[in-house]
């Protein structure tokens, strides 16, 4: 142990600082020696300063640990740990590697940085990425929250930090163009828009190399560390700056009346498979850390990216519910999506739980109490359980409202009833549970896939630029391209195309759920029909702000419909109404072209409903016509038998302004019936 430093004590994990220095803890159980380095700069090929942890002092039960006094914030350091390396038995300790904390609040990256040096033999100090110590009380919150706003009044915004503010069209500075503090400059355009959350994509320190040669891996699904911000996102270069600026993000957005959801990776981690770098938990302890298989040389890859983390084991469950602690106790963020969500029912042999302890742990902590907790209740290894996933306030990423309403818009035959189930919050998935509608997040488009634009541009995926032959992505998108492949000069089809986006938009905002929309379709982004562009970190991936003013009347038409649905009643969610009870509540009648004769059939491509609030006294019907012709449909009486005085808010097949009204200028529907022309959605209200 060098001169000068202490034993520390276990507790916390991490480096954490005092008046005096700073603690440093890291567990290893199969570890038979620790170094901790300090690092002077980021570039450094060699430690400064190196501490060696005395297993009889520095040691308690698996816990390393050491105080190191005179250290200070902003500390650059890691970790080489010794250990048996036989990776017949999982075991896969080198030396020679420098190692992040997992625990660490900071990360440095070196110019220099490269898997390769992680994997391949020898030392590789120049080129690994460095932990940081980071002082987390050393920021004024100036009062701030988390907000807590009611799902039933939440619309997500899913979007990526870096796409949203790097293209030049942006209007911002190199320095901040694809950064947090980027993304502060345009919170202006958010509140216009009317969404209230933003759902960011990776936000935490991410290896972009975890891709294709030649390529970069944009989305940020390869995480190294669960409670640092990633650097590549930050416009300061000091050690501390990426903590900080993302702390003025949420606290700007907080202001702006906006929430904050992370989009979290806990199932697995860019350290890859069997060859793959080692940057932290590998050579720290490999068999704590992730599922192996039968022959443990090999990792369990129930996320398809190589590896598998033990999410259920004591210790990195403790270390999951802690990230989730920090970056709602100390960053103030309002929820978590969490990516292949199913993962983390499997047990050390990869086998489902039907009660997994760290479900229960992050449902049942107080600190995470009234976050929003959202699922993608899949994972890649066919575990489906959208409907099915445990918890009692956990809300899903509906797939299948995604699937049923691409297939009745595409007027795809025994569609109907599926699609009419969507509308009114999944009660044949979600009915069982005694369960609020927002359990239901509602979206046609996400990350994942296509954009809304491509969707009805587009017939096939078109990934070539990915390099991989055009096999990666899905197949199965049920897009239409409206009569032709890509774009086209064709002003009917174009129309046809602006229309589907707006009935897309139309249903998403007023099905019972909570709704979501994706980045950039509100000006109808296209990625060139990629549907998996992940390593695409270029204008495929970025939204052109030039779009505002080309489909201005689609931005208008999400405008004016999200500033409405904002308004939605809070009082079932405060009472926890179930969403049965919601729908006897509502008294909901559905119909045909006649009414009260809806047509169920398996050739049916058209709906209509009435819907009565009991908040508002207001009713609602609506006409959905995913037909190729128009129809005429009868619109119904008001209770005492006379005709009611409709009034048109939405009609999809209406140019601007007149496709969406503002609600007081909605115009009266004369007479006892309405045409909806082909491909088309109508709202009246009375």
């Amino acid at each position: 142990m060098s001169t000068g430093s202490e034993k520390g004590g276990s507790s916390p994990l991490g480096a954490t600082p005092s008046p005096d220095g700073v603690n440093f803890s890291v567990f290893s159980r199969h570890a038979t020696g620790v170094e901790l380095l300090l690092f002077d700069g980021i570039d450094d090929t060699k430690a400064a300063s190196v501490v060696r942890l005395d297993p009889s002092a520095n040691r308690t039960y698996y816990y390393w640990h050491v105080f190191v006094p005179n250290v200070r914030p902003g500390q650059l350091y890691g970790y080489r740990v010794d250990g048996p390396f036989d990776p017949w038995s999982g075991m896969r300790f080198d030396p020679t590697k420098v190692l992040l904390d997992p625990y660490g609040r900071g990360v440095v990256v070196p110019e220099a940085y490269g898997r390769d040096a992680a994997r391949g033999p020898g030392d590789n100090a120049g080129t690994a990425m460095k932990s940081v110590v980071v002082d987390v009380c050393a920021y004024d919150w100036e009062g701030d929250t988390p907000l807590q706003r009611p799902s039933s009044r939440t619309i997500v915004y899913e979007m990526h930090v870096r796409g949203f503010t790097r293209h030049p069209s942006s209007g911002l500075s190199d320095r901040t163009r694809g950064t947090f503090a980027g993304l502060i400059e345009k919170i202006p355009y958010l509140q216009r828009l009317g969404i209230t959350a933003v759902e960011l994509l990776p936000v935490f320190q991410f290896d972009p190399q975890d891709s294709p040669p030649g390529l970069v891996n944009y989305w940020g699904y390869a995480p190294v560390s669960f409670f640092a911000p990633h650097r590549g996102y930050s416009s300061r270069r000091d050690p501390l700056g990426p903590v900080d600026e993302f702390r003025d993000m949420v606290k700007a957005l907080h202001r702006a009346g906006l929430e904050v959801i992370l989009d979290v990776v806990f199932n697995h981690t860019a350290e890859g498979d069997h060859s793959g770098p080692t940057l932290s938990f590998r050579g720290l302890d490999n068999t704590t850390y992730y599922i192996l298989e039968a022959d443990r040389s090999r990792y369990a890859n129930y996320s398809g990216t190589g590896n598998t983390l033990n999410g259920n084991h004591p210790i990195v469950r403790r270390m999951i519910v802690d990230s989730l602690r920090y970056w709602v106790d100390v960053m103030h963020v309002d929820g978590f999506r969490f990516d292949l969500a199913s993962i983390l029912e499997r047990d050390e042999s990869g086998d489902v739980m039907p009660n997994p302890p760290v479900l229960w742990d992050i449902e049942s902590d107080p600190v995470l109490a009234g976050t929003k907790l959202i699922a993608e209740a899949w994972d890649a290894a066919g575990l489906y359980q959208v409907g099915t996933f445990v918890g009692d306030s956990w809300k899903e990423w509906n797939g299948r409202f995604r699937d049923d309403v691409r297939s009745f818009f595409r007027g795809e035959e025994g569609s109907i009833e599926r699609f009419a189930d969507r509308l009114i919050g999944s009660p044949s998935l979600y009915g069982h549970k005694q369960r609020e509608p927002e359990q239901s997040v509602n979206f046609v488009t996400c990350h994942d896939g296509f954009t809304l634009n491509d969707l009805v541009s587009y017939d096939r995926k078109h990934n070539e630029a990915n390099g991989e032959d055009n096999r990666d992505g899905a197949d199965d998108n049920r897009s239409w391209n409206c009569g032709v492949e890509g774009p086209t000069e064709d002003p009917d089809i174009d129309r046809l195309r602006t229309r589907q986006v707006k009935n897309f938009f139309t249903v998403t905002m007023l099905s019972a759920g909570m709704p979501m929309m994706l980045m950039g379709d509100e000006v109808r982004r296209t990625q060139g029909g990629n549907n998996n562009a992940y390593c695409q970190d270029n204008e495929t991936n970025w939204f052109d702000w030039a779009l505002l003013a080309k489909r201005a009347d689609v931005h208008r038409f999400v405008s004016v419909l999200n500033a409405r649905r904002v308004l939605r009643d809070v009082e079932h969610e405060e009472k926890r109404v179930a969403l049965n009870q919601l729908l006897l509540q509502e008294d909901i009648t559905w119909h045909g072209v006649k009414l009260g004769e809806p047509d169920w059939r398996h050739s049916s491509h058209s709906l209509a409903l009435t819907v009565r609030l009991t908040m508002d006294r207001t009713h609602y019907h609506i006409i959905l016509n995913a037909y190729w012709e128009p129809l005429e449909f009868e619109l119904p009486l008001v209770a005492n038998g006379a005709r009611h005085p409709w009034r048109r808010w939405i009609d999809t097949f209406l140019d601007c302004p007149h496709d969406i009204v503002e609600w007081e200028q909605a115009p009266s529907v004369l007479g006892h019936r309405y045409r909806a022309e082909p491909r088309s959605v109508v709202v009246l209200f009375a």
